[in-house]
């Protein structure tokens, strides 16, 4: 099965970001992927203060989804689509699931906030597993994979095959200049997509925006921890890969003994 990453520029306004999103599911599907995955909180954009991002209606955020839809339906691959969204009147951070015939099949809420983000969103309180064409798996939203293992270790545990790990982690101002994926002196961000694939037995599906400074390349591990395919740093692009999901055991994350 093929799956593929949209590493995707910060989005100048919502249409901006459904123009990016028909583009990069269009190169994905044209490629084979049956599913592609974008940044977090795409539409319409993380609201880091250098982005300059505009908070969204409920009715902008609606007609975005009703676009997303529209779009799956035309180029017939299933999408993540990490957005903002209101929700009982909460203000969430979520990635909603859209199968290729244009259907909604949920969202995963981010239930674990960076301590920046306290002031943006409420957290949400429930993990769910997809399936999309027989493949199972979670979505754990950044500073969740990065900081709190336990997200993926839940969707491993539930049988997710592969977690897709939507974040933004950089800025287009100022940062380190990466040119080697894992190197010693990056940021850890990378090593930490290694252990939540090697310690869980599953894919790690780990997905950035395209920043002039990123912490981190958008990469695909394997369920033995090896580093499968990566994007150049900061490039605007779909990394396309393909996985067997029967290499994803979930052995380690079932073998698990929690404590009382």
């Amino acid at each position: 099965m093929k799956i593929a990453l949209a590493s995707a520029p910060v989005p100048a306004s919502l249409d901006d970001g459904l123009q990016h999103v028909q583009a990069l599911a269009a190169a994905a599907r044209e490629q084979g992927a049956a599913i592609i995955c974008f940044p977090e909180s795409y539409l319409p954009g993380y609201p880091f203060e250098e982005f300059n991002i505009q908070k969204a209606t409920k009715e902008q955020l609606l007609a975005a989804l009703e676009e997303a839809c529209r779009i799956a339906r035309s180029q017939s691959i299933a999408m993540i689509i990490p957005m903002d969204w209101y929700e009982a009147g909460k203000y969430l951070n979520v990635a909603f699931v859209i199968s290729s015939a244009g259907n909604v099949s949920g969202y995963q809420a981010k239930v674990q906030l960076d301590p920046t983000e306290d002031g943006t969103w409420t957290p949400g309180t429930e993990r769910r597993i997809f399936e999309i064409n027989n493949l199972k798996f979670g979505i754990s939203i950044c500073h969740e994979g990065f900081r709190y293992p336990e997200t993926v270790r839940w969707a491993a545990r539930n049988g997710a095959q592969i977690v897709f790990h939507p974040h933004c982690a950089g800025s287009n101002i100022s940062g380190p200049s990466l040119t080697e994926w894992g190197h010693k002196d990056n940021p850890y961000y990378e090593k930490a997509m290694m252990m939540r694939s090697i310690e869980n037995s599953i894919y790690f599906a780990s997905v950035n925006y395209a920043l002039r400074f990123p912490d981190s390349a958008t990469t695909v591990m394997a369920p033995d921890g090896n580093h499968l395919a990566s994007l150049p740093y900061g490039k605007e692009a779909v990394l396309v890969t393909d996985i067997d999901p029967s290499l994803a055991t979930g052995n380690l994350a079932k073998r698990y003994r929690a404590l009382p």
